[in-house]
């Protein structure tokens, strides 16, 4: 079959944004850390030297880290992933995300644009919930947040080791491979973990056997003794001390546990001693709201009580836009996550899952029809577009109000369209034509398309960013013993997926902040 000019299936608007698997289970438990508890058996009170809120892509690592020599307590308001077989295997990808219970680990929010998404709730964080693709950012991305290269190629190294491997690629992504480097997305760069132009096969963070790895694995390197994580602990504050003239200073924080008891951590005496925000990209910036830190007049209209007014905290709230094309296959099409990706010099990154329309129920005419449907999408890097986040409530349980504007940015835009012609090469490529059905062509506006089929990639970031919030060694500004690591301090997302920078970031600061503690304990 000779590939059509126009190789846009109809049915792409519809089903794009519907992600699934349908293989069968079979759940393992990953090694449980005893240090791990429910926080309804955390005491009163308790001392730390490291507080950190957030046991998610940035939090375990740097947890694990920082307990090699100082006393740490990292809180997360989600429950395990190792108990739920949705979140351990590649199978239940789908389930997890679309699971509505209250205490579902992918919590669900609508942006104002209209655009569903979600948030993580779960030790691990995004690692716990997504698809599972495992790449580094670029040496100009590194270069550009002034972070050391050493010690992230070492950082990067011992998350690799524990999280990161080789995907068995099989009929389809291979097929999407031949059709990216038949589109001109080159050269072929094999397999490697390195962000650079052309194809490549990634890693995954699911093993041979379809067992996903998070964050939390991590925590496999921390030092028994010297850390205690609490998970279903909800943190609503952050407790600030101030005196006349002088800066207010973290101290503490109160959480909850699920039976609504209240929880007090304190920072043992020491300057060094610190309060560590990884929340995420909408957890971070709303706590700090909820702590006093942030727009006074938003604050007030909440009845919170203003520590710093900080205007920048929850702006420049970005996600990365992506559309795609869904392909009714009339060929079987093994279920996968992304495995390959083509990064093109335009900063447009094309990816593909599939798997059995069964999981889709009948949504489309393909479904009817008994076709599979196959996937296959590009992402915006960036993104230019930006956006902001306000609180509508007191609960750090309910989500703020989040608007991306996406495409608001003209330059977001272009490179949706100009990325989306690659995309049709792709689609139209010999390679993939051995799958696609015949179909009808149809004319599109691009520009419109774009607009009208967006979706998100769940790769938000923003809200605390690096010179806005946060210095760079990301010390909020204006307050002491409080810093925040996490996605919310990027203006970019970096590389084709950012869990494996985040992860690095984690173990990259936790490296930094223990080499700062001993400079100060050998000067005093």
């Amino acid at each position: 079959m000779a590939p059509s000019q126009n190789p846009i299936p109809t049915i792409a608007t519809v089903v794009f944004g519907v992600f699934f698997l349908s293989v069968f289970s079979t759940a393992e438990k990953a090694p449980y850390s005893s240090f791990a508890k429910n926080a309804t058996s955390a005491p009163s009170t308790g001392h730390y030297d490291y507080i950190i809120i957030g046991g998610g892509t940035a939090g375990c690592p740097l947890a694990a880290t920082l307990s090699a020599s100082a006393k740490v307590v990292l809180l997360e308001r989600g429950g395990l992933p190792y108990t739920d077989p949705h979140i351990v295997h590649a199978s239940g990808f789908a389930r997890t995300l679309t699971d509505p219970s209250p205490d579902s680990a992918a919590q669900l929010f609508i942006s104002t644009d209209g655009v569903f998404n979600h948030r993580a709730r779960v030790l691990g964080g995004g690692t716990a919930i997504n698809a599972g693709f495992y790449t580094r950012a670029s040496r100009e991305y590194v270069g550009r947040a002034g972070w050391e290269p050493r010690l992230v190629e070492a950082s990067y190294e011992w998350v690799e080791r524990k999280v990161a491997f080789r995907p068995r690629v099989r009929r389809w992504q291979a097929a999407v491979r031949e059709g990216l480097l038949e589109a001109g997305v080159l050269p072929d760069n094999g397999y490697t973990y390195e962000h650079v132009d052309g194809t490549k096969t990634g890693g995954s963070t699911f093993d041979q056997n379809g067992i996903r790895h998070t964050a939390a694995d991590l925590l496999e390197h921390a030092h028994p003794n010297n850390i205690t994580v609490y998970f279903h602990a909800t943190v609503h504050q952050i407790l600030f001390s101030t005196s006349p003239g002088q800066r207010s200073k973290a101290y503490g924080a109160v959480f909850k546990d699920l039976k609504g008891k209240k929880h007090m951590v304190y920072l043992n005496k020491g300057n060094r001693n610190e309060i560590i925000l990884s929340g995420g990209a909408l957890g971070s910036p709303q706590l700090l709201m909820l702590s006093g830190i942030g727009p006074a007049h938003e604050l007030k209209a909440q009845g919170i009580e203003v520590v710093l007014d900080q205007a920048m905290v929850g702006q420049g709230m970005s996600d990365n836009p992506l559309n795609g094309i869904a392909i009714a296959s009339r060929r079987s099409v093994e279920a996968s996550l992304p495995q390959v990706v083509g990064i093109t010099d335009i900063g447009f990154y094309i990816e593909a899952l599939n798997g059995n329309i069964d999981s889709l129920t009948s949504l489309t005419t393909a479904a009817n029809q008994g076709n599979e449907l196959a996937m296959i999408g590009g992402k915006v890097a960036g993104p230019f577009s930006e956006g902001y986040m306000k609180l509508q409530s007191k609960d750090p349980n309910d989500n703020p109000s989040v608007t991306f504007n996406y495409f608001s940015d003209s330059r977001d835009l272009q490179k949706c369209v100009q990325g989306m012609k690659i995309l049709q090469r792709v689609v139209g490529s010999q390679a993939i034509s051995r799958f696609r059905t015949q179909h009808k062509s149809a004319a599109y506006d691009m520009h419109q398309y774009c607009n009208d089929t967006v979706i998100s990639i769940w790769h938000f970031h923003g809200g605390c960013q690096v010179d806005r919030v946060v210095d760079r060694d990301y010390r909020v500004l204006g307050v002491d013993a409080l810093r925040v690591v996490d996605s919310s301090t990027f203006y970019h997302t970096p590389g084709t997926n950012p869990q494996a920078t985040i992860m690095m970031l984690g173990r990259y600061m936790g490296h930094k902040i223990l080499n700062q503690r001993h400079r100060g304990e050998k000067g005093a």
